[in-house]
């Protein structure tokens, strides 16, 4: 349908959203009734996760339980020691290396040991780890259960 020489698409006006226009005075006759563009368009607010329909009704997604990750195990026991085995393809010097010392941060691609006798500060990337042993209980909560499983003393 035109109108005035300008089409209109689905009641909407100029950026999609129906009544609100982009400019403070109409740009064509369509768009008289729209009234002046304040700028006071706030979309809702929208938690990380959550979806919107597209007439803007947020959606609530039930809370999903958080997947356990080595980088969120390693967070539960910074501060202890630990042996990290580490394997480098392609590496002609060494294929294989072990890294003794103390957990100090954990991300997703990345775990940083202290050595206390040397005080050296080491970057690991989790794409090289093979695997890690901790000498004492770890703290460790799988996704969905609250608190630690009790300890099995003495076998």
């Amino acid at each position: 349908m035109l109108n005035n020489g300008m089409a209109r698409v689905n009641n909407m006006i100029g950026n999609g959203y129906p009544g609100i226009h982009p400019n403070s005075q109409p740009c064509c006759p369509d768009h008289r009734g729209a009234g002046p563009y304040t700028g006071n368009v706030v979309p809702p607010q929208v938690s990380s996760g959550s979806a919107m329909t597209p007439t803007g009704t947020v959606v609530q997604i039930p809370p999903q339980f958080e997947q356990s990750y080595i980088e969120n195990i390693l967070r539960l026991n910074l501060g202890k020691p630990a042996t990290f085995y580490m394997t480098y393809e392609n590496n002609s010097q060494w294929n294989a290396k072990i890294f003794t010392g103390i957990l100090e941060a954990a991300g997703r691609d990345h775990i940083i040991i202290s050595e206390p006798q040397t005080g050296r500060r080491i970057i690991l990337l989790m794409v090289n780890l093979d695997y890690i042993v901790f000498n004492e209980p770890l703290t460790y909560q799988y996704p969905g259960v609250i608190g630690n499983p009790p300890q099995q003393t003495g076998r």
